[in-house]
């Protein structure tokens, strides 16, 4: 009985085909992670606020005068104002890179902490990166409550 040789080139081959193909997708998750935040900054998505589609309602005592709350409405989250002139819903992610904004009462405009982009009520863009307005929701005040998007 005669002892089976392997070919030493068929296992060279087979070895450097492994490390190929390791090394290929080493290189592709690389790519994808570097790649996919640069994609997503420069095409953010057309849906990035709010949705109009559903709603919630929260208690008009939860929110006095002068103070926000971030609530979410249709899985994202949504900043809530309450001002003497009414009732202000909008995306609370900011268009820029997707950081949560907040309201700051003495100047009357919602900031982003992490970039200082600015926006007034109707989520226009008053400075700052951002390259385009907070999404709005509809609000309604009903006898206590205050009604988000279409709640």
């Amino acid at each position: 009985m005669g002892e089976e040789k392997t070919d030493p080139s068929l296992l060279k081959s087979t070895r450097r085909s492994f490390l190929d193909i390791l090394i290929g997708l080493g290189f592709s998750v690389l790519g994808v992670l570097t790649f996919y935040p640069v994609i997503r900054y420069l095409w953010p998505s057309m849906n990035s606020g709010g949705t109009k589609e559903s709603g919630i309602t929260i208690s008009l005592t939860e929110l006095s005068t002068g103070k926000s709350k971030v609530v979410v409405v249709g899985g994202k989250p949504v900043i809530v104002v309450r001002t003497e002139v009414g009732v202000f819903a909008l995306s609370a992610v900011c268009t820029h890179l997707g950081c949560i904004v907040k309201w700051d009462g003495s100047l009357n405009r919602l900031i982003c902490p992490c970039h200082a982009a600015s926006f007034d009520l109707n989520g226009n863009v008053l400075g700052g990166p951002a390259p385009k307005p907070l999404s709005t929701l509809s609000t309604k005040v009903v006898r206590d409550s205050i009604l988000i998007g279409k709640a």
